[in-house]
């Protein structure tokens, strides 16, 4: 822990000066962008609106959690397949209306934690637990990365591209040239500097070479120099509400693993301190807050842990002028589709070190809690999360006819390493 207390750049209270303060929300921004405005794309929502409920939703975060988290929340892929269900069998404002109450439900979850304590958090969630569940968050993320990098199609294997490979490795190679070797300000943006000269790169490689040629400003001249996204308000019924409260176990279960990757990146118990009470309940806020204007659910994002991770920039400074930047963006439709223009493999490239950095994270965090694997109980406890997580374990049923609950991948894998961690009897030793 000595050696990560020396590479923090700017705590969590710290403010950086504005000429540094700037680039760095910035660099948060190009980091969650893809996903966020994926998953409006994905269920036919507006992008603009998803870009201001994630600003707006994670300025409501932090000041629940009383600007002690350096988290962004943006939109929540666990949602799509309700949203896409709900909304064509009810219609998009009774899929808002479901949201609303999966962040209702998050209120709830928060309020018992306040009163009954977080005590048994640590019970259920040893470090044999923690790290194992990390691992499987940043592993999870792989091949998203992998595809972004090397297929022109992310959904279609056969769309292999080696000019998209070689993209996302110059991407990769110049963010990590800019992250071990260069000092002072440039040491904390190489994410900024990754994606800027991945950019720049398919652009010049485009002139000479058409296979390069895949950056398409036709959007961007078509976008509005200033606008409204589209809003709009929710509407209730009973199937759509409960189907996106039973959802909601799931991702509460995400929210608890991916709470524990920000303390271990940071290096504090944010179980504690603001507390679970306080980060479940902002993460619900924010939900809810989306659904009252048309936007789908919120989450915390992978992405931006990897920057915290990479930069050692934890101040909730810089993840709050991000959220300003989002908002601002959203206003801006030319803005915002001139970021929409960077190419999939330059995102593949920066995703390679995110999420490879987050599952790392889990790694220390076994190496440094000395999880002992000579006892077969954590090895059981591991392998099975580990093998759950990464190897799509799901868990699925029906509600009514047309609905499907799932739990799965990072979910599964953390209700079940809980249950097992609680039933499986530890070894006694002696004195």
């Amino acid at each position: 822990m000595q050696e990560a207390r020396k590479r923090v750049a700017y705590g969590p209270d710290e403010r950086p000066p504005l000429k540094e303060w700037i680039p760095l929300s910035i660099q948060h921004v190009f980091a969650m962008f893809g996903s966020t405005i994926l998953v409006p794309i994905l269920v036919g929502l507006d992008p603009g609106t998803a870009l201001f409920t994630a600003g707006t939703g994670t300025l409501i975060y932090i000041i629940i959690t009383k600007a002690k988290v350096p988290a962004f929340i943006g939109s929540s892929f666990a949602f799509i397949s309700p949203l896409i269900a709900i909304s064509s069998q009810y219609g998009w404002e009774y899929a808002m209306g479901g949201a609303f109450a999966s962040g209702v439900m998050y209120a709830i979850v928060a309020f018992i934690i306040s009163r009954a304590g977080s005590a048994w958090i640590h019970r259920a969630l040893p470090p044999v637990v923690i790290g194992s569940v990390i691992i499987v968050i940043g592993l999870n993320l792989a091949p998203t990365a992998m595809n972004m990098a090397m297929r022109v199609d992310t959904a279609d294997p056969s769309t292999y591209s080696l000019v998209y490979l070689s993209i996302a490795v110059v991407t990769l190679a110049v963010t990590v040239i800019t992250n071990v070797f260069f000092k002072g300000f440039f040491s904390v943006i190489p994410i900024l500097f990754g994606l800027a000269t991945g950019y720049i790169f398919t652009l010049v490689m485009g002139i000479f070479f058409p296979a390069y040629d895949i950056i398409d400003f036709s959007s961007v001249a078509n976008a509005a120099w200033f606008g409204f996204p589209d809003f709009a308000l929710p509407k209730f019924s009973l199937v759509p509400v409960v189907t996106f409260v039973i959802v909601s176990f799931a991702t509460i279960c995400e929210h608890l693993g991916d709470t524990l990757v920000i303390s271990r990146v940071v290096g504090k118990d944010f179980y504690e301190d603001p507390g679970l009470k306080r980060t479940l309940l902002g993460d619900g806020l924010a939900t809810s807050w989306a659904s009252l204007w048309g936007g789908p659910p919120n989450t915390t994002y992978g992405e931006n842990v990897g920057v915290l991770a990479i930069t050692g920039v934890y101040s909730v400074y810089v993840t709050g002028g991000a959220a300003v930047i989002a908002v601002l963006l959203s206003l801006f439709p030319k803005f915002s589709a001139l970021i929409q223009t960077i190419p999939n493999p330059v995102l593949g490239g920066i995703s390679m070190l995110l999420f490879g950095v987050i599952a790392s994270s889990g790694l220390r965090t076994l190496v440094e809690s000395g999880v002992d694997y000579e006892d077969k109980r954590n090895l059981t406890i591991s392998s099975i999360i580990l093998v759950i997580g990464i190897g799509g374990g799901l868990l699925q049923f029906n509600i009514g006819s047309d609905i499907t609950f799932s739990l799965g991948s990072v979910a599964l894998a953390t209700v079940v390493g809980i249950i097992l961690n609680l039933v499986i009897p530890q070894r006694k030793t002696a004195e």
